[in-house]
């Protein structure tokens, strides 16, 4: 079964949707209940075909890279770069985010394991793939048409909906390939370094008790102490 790999949103988004790795967001542990055995990243199970809520404005990503840092558990550092250009929208909601501190003191909740389908999954507002910034959005920005999430991917967890990407978000620490049947994932940017010491740490020590669809939350605890981001050019 796959995974969903969508990002906890509003009510609760997960990670990616893929045959061998789905993370979907589950607005309740049902949500996430029905990710299949794969791995996927996953927010909430939004219906609608249309933005909800005060999404940011696009227009903050200019079109340009930016470059910042996430800090996991204060010792994982892990140095990133976001596209403005492939992704407007979605590096407009992260950037946004990241000014506003909004990530500061959230979890990574969910961890996958499986080869071919190794990511950890953060961004939930309430540390258990629920809760978000009370908005919803898309379309859909920069989906690789292979399905193939390479090592240092960083992209948007969504749920059903091509409508409901939010918060979270996926980095993938392995090379990961997930379903595009259903539209696939926004690639907003990638770890440029960091990656070494976040597999040591935290990634290698697996998982505590897996759901089921075979991720869990990491057996290490992980939570995002600090965030920061700048434009580039």
């Amino acid at each position: 079964m796959a995974l969903v790999v969508v990002a906890a949103l509003a009510t609760g988004s997960q990670l990616v949707h893929d045959g061998r790795a789905t993370a979907s967001a589950s607005a309740s542990a049902s949500a996430s209940a029905s990710a299949s055995a794969t791995s996927t990243p996953t927010p909430s199970a939004s219906a609608t075909a249309a933005d909800t809520g005060n999404v940011p404005s696009a227009s903050i990503a200019k079109a340009s890279t930016w470059t910042g840092r996430l800090t996991l558990n204060k010792t994982v550092t892990l140095d990133i770069e976001l596209d403005g250009k492939a992704a407007p929208q979605s590096t407009s909601v992260l950037v946004d985010l990241i000014r506003k501190q909004f990530y500061d003191g959230t979890s990574c909740h969910r961890l996958s394991v499986t080869k071919g389908a190794q990511f950890i999954q953060c961004g939930s507002a309430n540390g258990d793939g629920t809760g978000d910034a009370g908005f919803e959005y898309g379309p859909l920005e920069n989906v690789p048409a292979d399905g193939d999430y390479p090592t240092g991917t960083i992209a948007m967890a969504r749920s059903s909906s091509q409508y409901s990407q939010n918060t979270q978000f996926f980095i993938t620490y392995g090379d990961t390939h997930l379903d595009g049947s259903t539209g696939g994932y926004t690639v907003v940017g990638k770890v440029t370094a960091g990656l070494p010491r976040l597999r040591k740490t935290i990634t290698s020590k697996g998982i505590g008790t897996a759901g089921s669809d075979g991720t869990g939350a990491p057996k290490v605890p992980t939570t995002i102490t600090g965030a920061t981001i700048a434009i580039e050019r």
